[in-house]
């Protein structure tokens, strides 16, 4: 049986196909770090008074030690401050058990990985991998309407008794999203989409009207929204993402709040 369990942000334990995913595990206390605390600060808000505002906006919402018990797999999509704890001298990864085996989209970020103590680091190819009854693939992601803020991945999880689960990843809707919907047909599909932006990227990930399209293309999927409400460079909530998409007429998702979980039955996904 497939469960998502919202952590906090991107961060979501995935059970699936008998093995358990730790996805974009972003530990860190509350309000551990602002804009204006990053060293020479590449990035800015459109609305800069957001730039003070510290992040994550919550603690974790259940025991760190819950959170890591029993995880076969952590993924990261990509090395982000709001994927991944960071640390000043640029390991990453430091509330993580280095022994378990992290998944990631490159060869790039491999190597932090491994300078960081990780001890297997596995880089997802795109022709697909299997972990144990699972196969996973990388997909494509654009990260950023302006011009990307580094490179991202998606994943398709694929099992013979479980819904296949495509984790979008900080994308925005763009052809790479809707040709794996094609070739895909994921009955689960999880997308990040607080609508977070910078002055230097544009629009990092999905608003409502991504999420919309991503309805209408795929409208027999169960969406799971998620990357929300922790990051100050946020243009959605919770609260005004519900109220967009009523608007829209989108009602195929689960939002779930930081702790609770959504379990999807292959014979009741769709229905």
């Amino acid at each position: 049986l497939m469960k998502l369990t919202q952590i906090r942000n991107a961060t979501n334990r995935l059970d699936y196909a008998g093995k358990v995913f730790l996805i974009d595990p972003w530990l860190a206390p509350k309000h551990q770090l602002s804009f204006v605390d990053i060293p020479d600060m590449p990035f800015h808000v459109p609305d800069p008074m957001k730039e003070h505002i510290p992040m994550p906006f919550y603690n974790l919402p259940m025991d760190m030690g819950q959170i890591l018990s029993g995880v076969d797999y952590y993924i990261v999509t990509h090395l982000h401050p709001d994927h991944i704890d960071m640390t000043p001298d640029g390991t990453v990864g430091a509330p993580l058990d280095k022994a378990v085996p992290v998944i990631c989209q490159s060869e790039e970020d491999a190597s932090v990985l491994r300078s960081s103590g990780f001890s297997e680091v596995i880089v997802l190819p795109t022709s697909g991998m299997e972990f144990g009854a699972a196969r996973l693939t990388r997909v494509p992601a654009l990260h950023g309407t302006v011009v990307p803020c580094g490179d991202a991945m998606g994943i398709v999880f694929e099992a013979s008794e479980e819904n296949t689960f495509y984790l979008a990843g900080d994308t925005v809707w763009y052809s790479g999203v809707a040709e794996t919907l094609r070739n895909y047909q994921p009955e689960v599909i999880a997308l990040n989409c607080c609508a977070a932006e910078t002055v230097e990227n544009g629009r990092l990930i999905m608003n409502d009207e991504d999420v919309h399209c991503v309805a209408m293309t795929a409208p027999n999927a169960r969406l799971y929204l998620t990357h929300l409400d922790n990051v100050a460079h946020a243009a959605l909530t919770r609260h005004t993402l519900r109220g967009c998409l009523a608007r829209r007429g989108v009602v195929n998702y689960d939002m779930p709040s930081d702790g609770a979980s959504v379990e999807y039955k292959a014979a009741t996904v769709g229905a």
